[in-house]
């Protein structure tokens, strides 16, 4: 519940329920969680705000990933944040709402091991079906149980690529992720439930594929990669009509740029993408502590001032 608070006071709209991705493990700094990942607390030397990042895997091997515990959709745990999410949302008279979010595929199967490691796992086929199969599973349940007890929206986290490109391979990504995605999102619409997929990175490559296999909603489009054709008012030209787009103030404008610059490209984000709906206002991956209170309330005046249909935002 204070979490929803929170995001009211900063004007945010929607909350992520996590319904994956907890502690297995404590160490010293921080936990390991359930999918195999180093997580510690460090230190934003800006205002000593403590943020949880990602600090290695733990599995050295696939046979250290088979010793570990799978993970059980069926975890009551999972639901009880579920469903405290929607008593919150519901208590705040849908002021905030709170979609469910679980690690998917790629992201957390990689993170497991260190993306060296996984690489050479990735040579084994057998090895990295059985890891992708599994995560595969799990996060097809758990779309399931999450759908049939009424959800809206079920946000993946799962990114796909770096500001260069793809973690691996677009034939690994139809080999072993793909199948999975189509069976998740045909798992959310039969129960009018529907995808938002979070990718950071460049996945140009394989975006269209995704918008094919039934993701219904991206986010953000990262602004900062080094591909100048994955560009969110370009994509939207061609796929605004099939899929909702989220995002994408980058989150370096944010911390860094001038009012002016970030008044202007947030009123061409809304000017642009926003008309005739499928559009949703956001950062370009989060607001961190590096975002300054003046920065982020010129895009809550933009916001107040633009955002809301009719929409009319002069050049």
């Amino acid at each position: 519940m204070n979490g929803m608070k929170f995001c009211k006071k900063l004007h945010l709209d929607i909350a992520a329920s996590a319904v994956s991705v907890f502690p297995r493990k404590v160490i010293r700094g921080g936990y390991i969680d359930e999918y195999g990942r180093i997580m510690k607390f460090d230190k934003y030397k800006g205002d000593g705000t403590y943020i949880l990042g990602y600090h290695g895997g733990h599995f050295r091997n696939f046979e250290d990933y088979e010793s570990w515990e799978p993970l059980n959709p069926n975890d009551e745990i999972r639901m009880m944040h579920f469903r405290a999410g929607r008593e919150a949302q519901k208590q705040m008279n849908n002021e905030v709402y709170s979609f469910p979010s679980t690690g998917a595929l790629m992201e957390c199967s990689w993170e497991g091991f260190g993306l060296e490691t996984f690489s050479r796992i990735l040579i084994h086929h057998k090895q990295a079906k059985k890891i992708f199969d599994d995560h595969g599973k799990f996060t097809l349940e758990m779309v399931k149980i999450l759908a049939e007890n009424n959800a809206q929206v079920v946000i993946l986290w799962d990114d796909y690529g770096f500001k260069n490109g793809l973690f691996m391979s677009p034939r690994n990504y139809r080999t072993y992720i793909f199948p999975w995605i189509k069976q998740i999102c045909d798992a959310a619409h039969k129960h009018d439930c529907k995808i938002m997929l979070h990718s950071c990175g460049d996945i140009y490559d394989i975006f269209e594929e995704l918008v094919k296999l039934g993701i219904d909603a991206f986010h953000p489009i990262e602004p900062s990669t080094a591909n100048p054709d994955y560009d969110i008012f370009e994509l939207h030209e061609k796929f605004g009509e099939k899929i909702t787009f989220v995002g994408n103030i980058a989150p370096q404008m944010l911390a860094t740029g001038t009012i002016a610059e970030i008044e202007e490209y947030s009123k061409k984000l809304i000017r642009e993408l926003a008309p005739g709906g499928g559009y949703i206002f956001s950062s370009g991956h989060s607001i961190n502590p590096a975002v300054t209170l003046d920065r982020w309330q010129a895009v809550l005046n933009i916001r107040e001032k633009y955002g809301n249909y009719p929409i009319n935002v002069p050049d």
